[in-house]
């Protein structure tokens, strides 16, 4: 019997119990009435405050939609335009991986987690101390991520520092993220003149621009506004370019609550709208009805030092509120959640984030950003955190899934059968049968009794993520890009990775 039920354990379920794309929405941190007070003032913001600095593309297919500039030459929106253009933005979205089972259906209130940040230093493997982050560490953050289930899509998660030049940056980011993993991937750029380059790297990689587009599976975007209510050149450049990738355009806002956007945080709130908004009529005045990924990100102050706290209590409400207005209008969402303050994966660390992503995940964020890996208020990554996150993440998703309520589990019969024969429940079928699907296993989280842990030698779930980091950085070297392909790539583009580096026995971990 003991043999029977160790091989059940050991079978590979055949299903899970969690995945993308479970339904949020059970948490409302604003009412009816609050919903409709702040959208009926982010409408008077867009109307009469506007925004300044428009493209000069953008304010011209503006103007001849029937906005206006004021005496500033502020670009202001007509309330019933942006009305309009928000009930007339594709809902129906995709992001494609580059296999199938990656794909994520981001209709609706579904949930789906990942990674984000662009932080600038890495926290390495029981290190102390930070180090600039390298184009090595956006390939080892790609490879890694393809190996966590609940970390549903990648974006570069840290700025590869030692690049010389935005194109080359931004080509061998592109690079090191397609070769890593096969999930859909944000790409970002620092100008808008290497989205085509990239463009063309990305057709060889998926064998030829008609086969890209009809499964892109990258999509480009920025973040276009300079708060309060200012365009940024350089971004709205790129945002408005990236539509060439036949996929969403991402753009996020990040207005900072006490400094760059009203200390209430209602008035964070109208702002970060506001600004995510423009953002949104922006691109789809130049090119009508393409669809946007829309990224209200408010940011929270310390007011008593003024210096950004991504892992405050204000920060998890106001970006579940924000996730909130973008379903209230029916947009495709992206919140930053997961953000801590904390400079090592530490019990801080664990605390503020699992409070940010579960609020935005329960209120039905469809892109639940910052989620997995990122330290130190958005200036660090560890690898560690990435995959104690990726824990984290399922237990998560878990409590969005909810309970299934029917006439099956509800489970008459099995408390009628247990009472009135063995007295509990370990043998039934029903038991055996949910064990997989009903319940979901952490990988790190240690379950054992104290006797054993001490062992086993007492490793605290830092250490032991330490060890999961480089069993998986040391083996998992996919070709997602064919050696064919791939010599062709290298020929045309000047790829800094060494081949080598991209195999088993390279001796880096």
């Amino acid at each position: 019997m003991r043999r029977g039920r160790k091989a059940r354990l050991e079978k590979p379920p055949a299903q899970s119990a969690v995945g993308p794309g479970f339904t949020g929405g059970q948490y409302r941190p604003l009412s009816d009435t609050d919903m409709q007070n702040v959208h009926q003032t982010i409408l008077d913001v867009l109307e009469n405050i506007g925004m300044a600095d428009p493209i000069p593309i953008v304010q011209e297919h503006a103007l001849q939609r029937g906005c206006m500039l004021d005496d500033d030459g502020r670009l202001l929106f007509p309330r019933a335009l942006v009305e309009d253009m928000i009930a007339e933005a594709p809902s129906d979205l995709m992001f494609h991986g580059q296999q199938e089972r990656y794909d994520l259906d981001l209709r609706e209130e579904r949930v789906h987690t990942y990674g984000g940040g662009e932080a600038v230093t890495m926290l390495d493997p029981g290190a102390s101390s930070y180090r600039p982050s390298t184009l090595m560490d956006v390939y080892d953050a790609a490879r890694l991520v393809d190996k966590l289930d609940n970390v549903h899509a990648f974006s570069r998660l840290v700025v590869a520092t030692d690049m010389k030049g935005r194109m080359a940056c931004d080509i061998n980011t592109a690079y090191a993220s397609a070769a890593g993993t096969a999930k859909h991937t944000a790409l970002t750029f620092g100008d808008y003149r290497n989205v085509e380059p990239t463009l063309e790297m990305l057709y060889m990689i998926a064998g030829s621009k008609e086969k890209f587009l009809e499964r892109p599976f990258a999509h480009g975007g920025g973040c276009p506004v300079i708060s309060p209510l200012r365009y940024g050149e350089d971004n709205c450049e790129v945002c408005v370019e990236s539509v060439k990738f036949g996929a969403p355009v991402w753009i996020v806002v990040a207005p900072q609550a006490g400094a760059t956007a009203p200390a209430a945080l209602a008035g964070a709130l109208v702002q970060v709208m506001a600004e995510a908004i423009a953002s949104m009529l922006m691109i789809n005045v130049v090119h009508p009805k393409h669809p946007v990924i829309v990224g209200p990100w408010p940011f929270v102050s310390d007011l008593r030092t003024g210096s950004f706290t991504g892992g405050s209590g204000e920060e998890a409400l106001v970006s579940a509120a924000a996730a909130q207005m973008t379903n209230f209008y029916g947009l495709v969402s992206s919140v930053g959640a997961g953000m801590t303050d904390a400079k090592s994966p530490d019990n801080q660390a664990g605390y503020e984030k699992a409070i940010a992503t579960t609020l935005a995940a329960l209120t039905g964020c469809n892109n639940v950003s910052e989620s997995a890996g990122m330290m130190g208020s958005l200036m660090g990554l560890s690898f560690e955190s990435l995959v104690i996150d990726n824990d984290m993440l399922g237990a998560v998703m878990r409590t969005v899934r909810g309970i299934e309520v029917n006439d099956d589990t509800l489970s008459y019969a099995e408390i009628e059968n247990a009472v009135y024969g063995e007295g509990h429940f370990l043998r039934q079928d029903q038991t055996l049968d949910l064990m997989r699907s009903e319940y979901e296993y952490p990988v790190l989280a240690d379950r054992l009794s104290p006797n054993v842990w001490e062992e086993a030698g007492s490793l605290d779930i830092r250490e032991q993520a330490a060890i999961r980091v480089k069993e998986v950085l040391s083996t998992h070297y996919p070709d997602y890009i064919k050696p064919d392909v791939d010599a062709k790539i290298r020929d045309k583009f000047k790829i800094e990775i060494p081949r080598e580096y991209m195999q088993a026995g390279n001796g880096r971990w």
